[in-house]
This record gives structure tokens, sequence and C-alpha cells, in this order.
């Protein structure tokens, strides 16, 4: 089987771009919740200045050290961007624009002035390209993995241990961050280890899928389950489907149009939000409308038996309780009016007699609970 895959380009880099999407859905996930997605764009752009400070350090291009530096680079991205939130003069989302701009230009102009010789370049940190990732192999035992493979699964089951670990206090710590700190969780330093993640993953990634990619496999993903259930362990998992045929369908389609993998792979997640935008079971564009008319029709037949119970039994009676009288009253034209009454005839709530209209005892009981919700007329 081990071999099989390392044969085959098309699932290596299907495999890479799926355990980028898995990765970055278990971190993201929180982040969307928290409301705070945009931090890994934040995250995505400053890790080119914590790969420049350590090359200036150590003179390595990859490897552990690096990853951990650009990781803390993201920290302290998100540190300052707190701090100049503290101060009260600088709204969140204005701290995220003025931080990692900053920190990204810093890492580029230090690029420039030090690191022109080294195979540093900011264009594939930001894009990256996910077809050669075949390509830059290590050597394990008589196989020849791609380092990427190794790099994003090393994430992916990083990230997966965080989150099972910790994953009743990261709930709480998410939803209620009070109640959290009263019972002693500290959910600040919770958030932190999920950013230092955050950015593990995008350093991982970045030679791959490349940092902006690595932002939309991080929020597109955990919004569309977000859309699709309120259960923290489903978002989990419609995320991963989603990046996983993301990853797949994106391929296939790049293959096919001739286009970018890695760019083809993020339209991808955005074709399964707008679809869990419109068709979601639950907020889904289409099923809100398809709620929104069926409560529309059902107060249509509600108002129908009022009308027809305040009428009952009265000398008015058969001026009132008639087809005619809802287009005069009601200020329904025939054709509403006839839907209306055959709506409510279909759910036995009204009798029709010709042109009068008669409530059955579902429907009076129907009018009496409108009229009276207390229930005080029976008593």
């Amino acid at each position: 089987m081990l071999t099989a895959l390392l044969d085959n380009v098309a699932l290596q880099i299907m495999l890479v771009g799926a355990l980028v999407g898995i990765a970055s859905t278990l971190v993201g996930t929180f982040l969307v919740l928290r409301g705070t997605s945009m931090l890994s764009d934040a995250i995505g752009h400053s890790i080119v200045f914590g790969i420049v400070i350590v090359w200036l350090l150590t003179h390595q291009q990859s490897g552990p050290v690096q990853i951990l530096g650009a990781a803390l680079a993201g920290v302290l991205t998100v540190f300052l961007t707190e701090l100049l939130v503290s101060t009260r003069r600088v709204k969140k989302d204005a701290a995220i624009g003025l931080v990692f701009p900053v920190l990204f230009s810093i890492g580029v102009l230090l690029l420039n002035l030090y690191a022109r010789d080294v195979h540093i370049d900011t264009h594939t940190v930001l894009l990256g390209e996910i077809g050669f990732v075949w390509l830059d192999t290590v050597t394990l035992g008589d196989y020849r993995v791609p380092r990427s493979l190794l790099s994003m699964g090393a994430m992916t089951l990083l990230n997966a241990a965080f989150v099972v670990l910790f994953y009743k206090e990261l709930k709480l710590a998410t939803f209620d961050e009070a109640l959290a700190r009263a019972l002693g969780l500290a959910p600040g330093a919770l958030f932190y280890g999920l950013l230092l993640l955050t950015s593990g993953t995008a350093v991982a990634a970045f030679d791959a899928v490349g940092a902006v990619l690595f932002v939309a496999f991080v929020i597109v993903p955990p919004s569309t389950a977000y859309l699709l259930t309120d259960r923290l362990w489903l978002m989990f998992l419609y995320g991963i489907a989603v990046s996983i045929a993301s990853s797949i369908s994106g391929y296939a389609l790049a293959v096919a149009w001739d286009v970018s993998i890695g760019g083809m792979m993020a339209v991808m997640t955005g074709v399964f939000l707008m679809l869990a935008f419109l068709a979601g079971p639950r907020y889904g564009l289409v099923a809100q409308l398809l709620r929104r008319r069926g409560q529309r029709r059902h107060n249509e037949i509600r108002t129908l038996a009022v009308h027809l119970y305040n009428h009952e039994g009265g000398p008015e009676q058969g001026v009132e309780n008639v087809i005619r009288a809802l287009r005069d009253h009601l200020r329904w034209d025939a054709a509403k009016a006839g839907r209306v009454v055959q709506r409510g005839s279909d759910r036995r709530l009204i009798v029709r007699e010709g042109e009068a209209l008669r409530l059955t005892p579902q429907g009076r009981e129907m009018a009496r609970e409108i009229l009276d919700p207390s229930g005080r007329s029976s008593e």
C-alpha cells in the first residue's frame, strides 16, 4: 500500500491537500467559533518574519527549529494585537490590520537585505505549489517520502491530540470564557496554545499550499460546518469531510482545466460553503425560505380558523363564513382564498359545503387556542 501511494503522484498531492485541510480544520473550528478566524490570515503573513529571523540566527531553512520560530512569530502577532486592543484606542480588526503588515514587511525587508541568495521566496511562502510536493522527498528506509506529507501528517496528529486531550476545556473556554476562568482552566493559555498550533500548521503548510491558501482551509471548511450543525463534534466531522472533498475535487478539476491545483482546492472550499449557505438543512437560504413559506401558509390557515370561529353560530354566519367574504374581510383574492381553504380542508380543519365554510372540531380547537392560549375559556 505504501509503495502504491509513493508511486502515485496524484494521490500524494490529494493526500497532502487533505492533510492541510484536516489540520487546519482542527484548529480553525475554534477560531471561527471565537470570531477570531482572521487571526489566521495575520499569522499566515507574519510567519515570513519568523522564517527570516530563524535563518539569520541558525542558517536553517527547514526543520523543527524553523517551524518553532515561525510559530512563535505567529504568537507574537497575536500578543501585539491583544496589546493594542488592551489600550482601548484601537479595535481588534484594526489592530490585526496594523500588526501583521508591519511584521510581514519587516520580514520581506530582512529577506532582501540579508538573504538575497537564500532560497526563501515570499511568493512561495504565500502561494506555494502543491503540484510539486512529490519532488521534495526525504529517505525513510527504502522509501522516498514527500517532505510535506511527513510535516503535514505530524501537524495533523499533533492538532488532533491537542483537541482530544483538551476538548472539554477548549469547548468551555470557547463558549463561556468567564466560567472557564472561574473554574481555573486558564482559557488564555489554551487560546495561545491553539494559536501556537495554528502558526505551526501554517509553517508546515506553506511549502505545499502556501500561507494564503492555508487561510482558506482554516476558515472555509469550519464555516461550512457551522452552517450545517450546532454540535461541536459534528463541526469537526463536516469540516474534515469538506477538506477531503475539496482536495479531491480541486485536484480533478485543476487537471481537467489546466489551472493551479492549490488554487482550485481553495475554490472548491468556497463552492462547498456556497452549497451549505444555499441548501443547508437548517441555516441554508433555501431551507429558511421554505420555513418562512410554511409559516406564512400556517398563519393563513390560523387566520381563517379565527375568522370562522368568531362568526360561528351568530346571525351573520351565513354571510361571513363563506368564501366570498374572505375577499372582502381578509383582503384575499379568489385564488388565494381557494388555496387557503383547500389547505385547511386537507388538514381536516375546515369543511366546505358549497360556498359555506364550517370548522371541524380540530379547527375549532385551534381557534380557541389562538384566542385564549391560557385555556381559560375551556374552564
